[in-house]
This record gives structure tokens, C-alpha cells and sequence, in this order.
């Protein structure tokens, strides 16, 4: 990778994110031990003409973080700041790791009502661009914000909640980064609790025909389908009184390993050198699953370790016709040539009040598709995107897509209302990036 000096004589080096699928080569790197460093690096950045960037952990799939000018790294704002058992929060700074998060969350007592799939992103990265898991009745992450500092394009420090600076909270808790650089959150947390999860295999059709039932019975529902099958494994995690009883030596590696890590990634691998073993190759995954129900402490349900690397497309579409476009997903692969080594996932979300949250607005369900890291993916998710788009599907702000500033003003009763105050947090586009002048305009 090529390096660039700053001027305060650090090395800056080129930026790469998870997958692989974005680079960047900034000015200058800052790593700040403070809100007061990060507030004085923003003003220098301005007086020098250079636009900021913060970068979490790099999960995102698009150049949402990406930056030729200054890459503010926030790893060292880390740790939790506060408890109020009280009021049932918890105040975060914004470079902590989801992981650890739940960790010390778990060791006082205290959990997220609902979080991800993946937990190695920061909590300022993962609500920026909207991360959720799945619930009938419970949002995604930036939906359980109650209050968040936000360091603005003047160096000033903002504090935003319903009823500090209102108007920021409705659009700042998924802000994408482009309203300045979060700092500090304060999430809703509750008493821990145990959920017991149930896998199941089952028919693509049965799913498809049942999945408003499921998904009124369970407070999470979710699947997965395999392509070139009529095959999927649902997830059901309700809560339970306990104990715990985690999953099995032998289930879980299944879960750990077939479906999600080192034989995943060899079988991946095959795929990508051998594309016409894809289909055989997921006929054989999707018959080895077999039923089985555990119970545990939430993070440790609702999340599991990602170490195959890919790259994503998910789009929020109304829930009412998520199955029909699920089922032209399926007949799409069908009648193609494509070749598709991961599986199809399916996830849910109640309707919520953020301006550019993908369920604003509105009951939502997800389909996120997947490919290999180093397999063409372009065609695959251009014939999903032209589906998803028919639906009136809102593109997850940190996976892979192509739709700009005209289309969102079309999909987003509020998107005037970030624009708008965007200009006025952050006229000069200090914030700015290329990504950003596409999906809000210049």
C-alpha cells in the first residue's frame, strides 16, 4: 500500500475496509485520545481545506467512511462512560466495539433488546448506517439511542435526544456520517434475559406460504435460503425464563463451521475456482442442517463470528412484499447462469421514527444477498437490485448498491428534511465524500 507523510508528521496509510472492496488513501490519519483532540482535528482539517472522515471498523461495503483527506480513526474513544440503572441506559463512547459492548453490558447485569448478527463493528459505525437484526416488536440499534454528542463541522460538541437539539436526534442516530463525527451514545439497555433459539429446516414454499405466521408468533424471526434449492433453515429467538443450555459440540459446528466459517470458506473457495459445483455443493449444505433449540443470553444468540469474507447487498422493502420479491429472487437465479455460493437472508423490523432509517416510516423486512469475497458479484446483484427497486426497496447505507440522490428523495418522505439539515450543520461539506454527493446530492 502507498503511504502519504501529514503534516504534523504521521504516516498515513491507505485505508481498506473488510471486504476488500473499497481503498482509500487519506492525507493524514488522527487517532484522538479525547473529544477535545477530535474537536481541534475537525477545526484543523477545515482551516486546511480537507474533508474528515470517521472509520469504525471498516464493515461497511460502501466508501460511506472513505476519505483523501483526513481519516479520523476512534478506536481510542472507547469504553463505557456511564450506567443509570434508573433510567435504564448506558453512555458509550462512540469508538467501542459492539463486542465489547455486550460484554461489560452482560458482566453488570444488562442487555440490548436487540442487535445484529455480527458484533465486531464500533456502536458509532453500526448506527450510522443503520445495522439491525430482526424483530417483530424491537428496532435496530439506532433505534434504541436515547442521546448522542455529535462534534460538528465548527469543532463544536452537540448534544442531541428528544428533547435537547430534537431535530438532529430525528436524523443524526442513522446520519450516514455526513452530520458530523459521533462521539458518545447513550443506549436504552435492560435487565438481562435469557432467549431460546429454535433452528428448523424447511421448504422454500412452506416458508414462503407461512412466513406472516412466523413472524407474528416469534418476537425474532428469520431465514435463510439457499440458492439452486428449494431449501432454508428459520430461526425463531424468543425469550425464556432459562437456564442457559447452549448449543451442542456437534450442532454448533455446524453452525460455526459449515455454514459460517473454515469449511464455509473452503467450500467457497471450490465454488469460486469450480462454479458449477455451486449448485450440487449447496444441495449437500442445506441437507445436513437439522433441527435444534438452545437457550442463552442475548449477544450470544443473536450473534455469531464472520470470518469468511464477502461482499453484500440488503434491501428494505415493505413487508408486505417481501415474499413476492423473494420468490422473483428465486426464479431470477433460476432461469439465469449465475452461480450463488451464500445463502439468502430474510430479517424484520417494525417501523421507526428516523429520518433515513431504512424502516422509517414503515413495517420493513430485509433481503440481504451475498457473494463471495474475489467472485464477480456485479451481475448477481444488479438483477436483485432491479427487483428490490420495483418494490420500492431502500438500499442498507453501508452494503453494496447503486441508487443516487433522486431515488432516495423518492423513497424517503424525510429526505428533504436531512438534506435541509445537512446545509445547515455542515454547509462547506466538511463531512463530504464521494459517496455521500451521490446518495444526498451535492
Amino acid at each position: 500500500m502507498g503511504t502519504a507523510t501529514a503534516r504534523n508528521g504521521s504516516t498515513a496509510t491507505a485505508w481498506r475496509n473488510w471486504a476488500g472492496n473499497v481503498t482509500a488513501t487519506p492525507t493524514r490519519v488522527v487517532t484522538p485520545a479525547s473529544v477535545g483532540e477530535l474537536q481541534e482535528a475537525v477545526r484543523r482539517a477545515a482551516e486546511d481545506g480537507l474533508r474528515v472522515k470517521a472509520v469504525g471498523t471498516g464493515h461497511s461495503f460502501t466508501a460511506a467512511a472513505a476519505t483523501d483527506g483526513v481519516l479520523v480513526r476512534p478506536q481510542a474513544l472507547a469504553g463505557i462512560r456511564s450506567i443509570d440503572r434508573a433510567a435504564g441506559t448506558v453512555t458509550v463512547a462512540a469508538g467501542t466495539a459492539l463486542s465489547d459492548l455486550n460484554r461489560a453490558l452482560a458482566a453488570e447485569g444488562l442487555s440490548l433488546t436487540n442487535m445484529g448478527d455480527i458484533m465486531e463493528q464500533t456502536v458509532s459505525g453500526a448506527t450510522s448506517t443503520g445495522t439491525h437484526g430482526t424483530g417483530r416488536d424491537s428496532a435496530s440499534i439506532a433505534a434504541q439511542i436515547r442521546s448522542l454528542e455529535l462534534v460538528t463541522a465548527d469543532g463544536e460538541l452537540l448534544v442531541c435526544s428528544e428533547k435537547e437539539n430534537p431535530e438532529v436526534f430525528a436524523a443524526v442516530r442513522v446520519g450516514i456520517g455526513a452530520l458530523g463525527i459521533v462521539t458518545a451514545i447513550t443506549f436504552a439497555v435492560e435487565p438481562l434475559f435469557f432467549l431460546t433459539a429454535r433452528e428448523e429446516p424447511m421448504g422454500f414454499d412452506r416458508v414462503t406460504a407461512e412466513f406472516e405466521e412466523h413472524f407474528a408468533e416469534n418476537e425474532h424471526f428469520e431465514f435463510y435460503w439457499f440458492p439452486h434449492t428449494g431449501n432454508c433453515n428459520t430461526k425463531r429467538n424468543n425469550r425464556s425464563q432459562g437456564p442457559a443450555a447452549p448449543p451442542g459440540p456437534v450442532s454448533g459446528w455446524i453452525e460455526d463451521e459449515l455454514l459460517s466459517n473454515g469449511l464455509f470458506q473452503a467450500v467457497n473457495t471450490l465454488g469460486r475456482a469450480v462454479p458449477a459445483t455451486i449448485p450440487s455443493i449447496a444441495r449437500v449444505a442445506s441437507r445436513a442442517l437439522s433441527a435444534r433449540t438452545y437457550t442463552d443470553i442475548p449477544y450470544k444468540v443473536f450473534t455469531s463470528p464472520r470470518r469468511v469474507r464477502f461482499v453484500e447487498m440488503e434491501y428494505a422493502l415493505p413487508r408486505e412484499a417481501v415474499v413476492e420479491a423473494l420468490r422473483e429472487l428465486r426464479a431470477m437465479v433460476d432461469r439465469s447462469r449465475l452461480r450463488i455460493s451464500f445463502p439468502v437472508e430474510v430479517r424484520t423490523a417494525p417501523a421507526d421514527d428516523i429520518a433515513l432509517s431504512t424502516a422509517s416510516g414503515r413495517d420493513t423486512a430485509y433481503i440481504a444477498v451475498h457473494m463471495y469475497r474475489g467472485t464477480p458479484y456485479q451481475a448477481y446483484f444488479t438483477a436483485a437490485e432491479h427487483i428490490f427497486t420495483a418494490h420500492g426497496g431502500r438500499p442498507h447505507w453501508g452494503k453494496v448498491h447503486t441508487r443516487d440522490a433522486e431515488y432516495f428523495s423518492r423513497i424517503y418522505p424525510r429526505f428533504g428534511e436531512f438534506t435541509a439539515l445537512r446545509d445547515r450543520l455542515d454547509p462547506d461539506r466538511v463531512f463530504g465524500n464521494d459517496y455521500l454527493r451521490r446518495v444526498l446530492g451535492a
